[in-house]
């Protein structure tokens, strides 16, 4: 089980619609559950856009700070989640994001104690999936980043995208204190290639999503979704993206696992016993 944060540059990346893209792909054994929390501090997306504003406001991250300051906010976290599935099997949820920027400072004193919450539920069967949009990386909502298993910063291979991206990622390097290096979730919109963007970034690129105006806007606005869209370009590239990314998360944590202790301090353990 992992928590991965998404973060994007100036402009439109993609930052949410590839977060929606993984949500709805992310491979899931019997019993687990995957929660995408829509963390930018300049608003969500995902209640006027995929859920095409039918909750009104009735859920989301705002309600959290209310309850927080009531010392309930593991209680009211649950509740505010929101089932994304067709068949109602609440496996791929939902934390919408905030509906007004303005409420951003009274979510600073949540931020940690959420960012522990999400670190706390995989033992529960829970992946977390976490949407920092452009600010959300930084700030007090930046602790999200530091704790995630896999930092993805999202751009565009274009001109623009790329030195956004390139902007971002040494903000981000300057403010780790020694976190999750980055990756790069590529959107192939325009001429450069993987190995180029890896060069001018000094960033390992981890997937790439094709550009795919039509099939994003069932994503990140509720569009009608066109004939084979789950079997499409798109899809089918956030499935392999999906798989790709828990194999970071199972790299970085073999990394950080203690090594198995040596023969002599396996002779003091069985001598103990």
């Amino acid at each position: 089980m992992a928590v991965v944060a998404l973060a994007g540059g100036l402009g439109a990346p993609g930052v949410t619609t590839a977060a929606m893209a993984l949500l709805m792909t992310w491979p899931l054994p019997e019993g687990h559950r995957v929660v995408l929390a829509e963390a930018d501090p300049d608003g969500g997306a995902i209640l006027p856009g995929a859920l095409q504003g039918t909750l009104g406001n009735s859920h989301g991250m705002r309600n959290l700070a209310v309850a927080a300051r009531q010392g309930q906010l593991v209680e009211a976290f649950w509740r505010q989640l929101v089932d994304v599935t067709d068949a109602g099997t609440r496996d791929r949820l939902v934390l919408p994001g905030l509906y007004d920027p303005a409420h951003a400072s009274a979510m600073e004193p949540v931020w940690k104690p959420l960012a522990r919450l999400f670190t706390g539920i995989e033992d529960h069967g829970h992946d977390v999936l976490v949407d920092l949009g452009r600010r959300g990386a930084f700030g007090p909502s930046a602790v999200l980043a530091h704790q995630a298993d896999v930092l993805l910063v999202v751009a565009r291979n274009t001109l623009r995208g790329l030195q956004s991206a390139q902007v971002r990622l040494e903000a981000l390097r300057e403010g780790a204190g020694g976190s999750t290096e980055p990756s790069i979730l590529l959107v192939d919109e325009g001429p450069f290639s993987r190995e180029e963007v890896r060069k001018t970034l000094g960033a390992p690129v981890a997937a790439v999503l094709p550009w795919q105006p039509r099939e994003a806007k069932v994503l990140s606005d509720g569009a009608e979704q066109p004939r084979r869209f789950e079997s499409g370009p798109l899809m089918r590239s956030a499935r392999s993206a999906a798989v790709r990314v828990q194999e970071l998360v199972a790299i970085r944590r073999s990394r950080l696992a203690p090594p198995p202790p040596g023969p002599a301090e396996g002779r003091v353990i069985s001598d103990a016993r």
